[in-house]
């Protein structure tokens, strides 16, 4: 489907089979969890970062029970506005995070903690329903059925209270979640330089699922909130940079972009995206990523070459 244009200029693309579009831009909400395990960040600061991702034109926003007081900030000070965004928020997550946990945090797949789970997060978001649920930290179909973890968020689906049903998917169980066709959407780390899952994300769009990519910025560029990641290879992980380095990308930057555009525009020309989930705290990033992505992805021949080029180091 052809990418329409948003009045900021940031493209919609269709979210799969679910019949939803959404900006190509996303806004992921962990920036906003708060201190020990986030930046500090005022509510006053955090209502108007979240207004201006709607009056940038963002139409999708990203959150999970685990990003601490995110959805409670989200409630706050977006409920008003309920009817300009499309919200997904995550199940299986514990109701209150161990004050001492650290990532990865416990989960319960059970079908009790599911609808509690996700009756939580309406009352926090202050909305009655939730566009997607996504099951999170991808257990295997297995512990699924189990658990009973479906079989309550069709309920919950049943009911009203979600929409769609997404998996927030990682190897090794992610090929066998795309192949259960029952996830409506799937949420998968990918950066160009972290291509681990570029087949399984275009399996499952060719399945209908809709697609948010998850790291797009995070996984592979060096910003003043984000570090340099790592490009898990057969052997160890190697660090994003050298990765960068090896592939000569820095020699396919022109007009002015930077690093941070690069790996973002990257991740946009990808086949089969619906959405990039990109997060911040800070409201002048914010506004950058919004340009960016207002450009569009690669022109096809840099992509391409960047392409070429990656392959020949990895």
């Amino acid at each position: 489907m052809a990418d329409k244009l948003s009045a900021v200029a940031i493209a919609t693309r269709a979210l799969g089979r679910t019949g939803a579009e959404v900006t190509v831009l996303g806004y992921g909400a962990m920036e906003l969890r708060g201190e020990p395990r986030g930046p500090a960040l005022e509510d006053v600061a955090a209502g108007r970062l979240l207004n201006a991702v709607l009056d940038e034109g963002i139409t999708l926003i990203d959150t999970s029970i685990d990003y601490g007081r995110s959805e409670e900030l989200i409630g706050r000070y977006l409920s008003s506005r309920r009817d300009e965004y499309f919200l997904a928020s995550k199940c299986g997550c514990l109701p209150t995070t161990p004050g001492d946990a650290t990532p990865p945090y416990p989960h319960d797949y059970s079908a009790a903690n599911v609808r509690a789970g996700v009756e939580q997060s309406l009352r926090r978001l202050q909305t009655d329903h939730l566009d997607l649920v996504q099951v999170h930290m991808s257990p295997s179909p297995a512990q699924l059925e189990s658990d009973g973890t479906v079989e309550e968020m069709v309920s919950l689906r049943d009911e009203g209270k979600v929409r769609f049903l997404g998996m927030s998917g990682i190897q090794p169980h992610l090929a066998d979640q795309i192949a259960m066709g029952i996830f409506d959407v799937f949420q998968i780390p990918y950066s160009a330089l972290q291509r681990g899952h570029e087949a399984l994300i275009s399996a499952a769009a060719q399945g209908g699922a809709g697609v948010l990519i998850r790291g797009g910025v995070a996984r592979g560029t060096a910003s003043e909130d984000k570090a340099w990641g790592v490009r898990p290879l057969s052997g160890g992980d190697v660090p994003a940079e050298a990765t960068w380095n090896a592939a000569g990308l820095d020699g396919l930057l022109e007009d002015g972009m930077n690093r941070h555009e690069f790996i973002l525009r990257f991740t946009l020309s990808l086949p089969g995206l619906s959405s990039t989930i990109v997060g911040t705290g800070n409201l002048d990033h914010l506004r950058s990523n919004v340009a960016m992505a207002s450009r569009g992805p690669l022109p096809a021949d840099v992509h391409a070459e960047a392409v070429r080029r990656l392959n020949a180091v990895s």
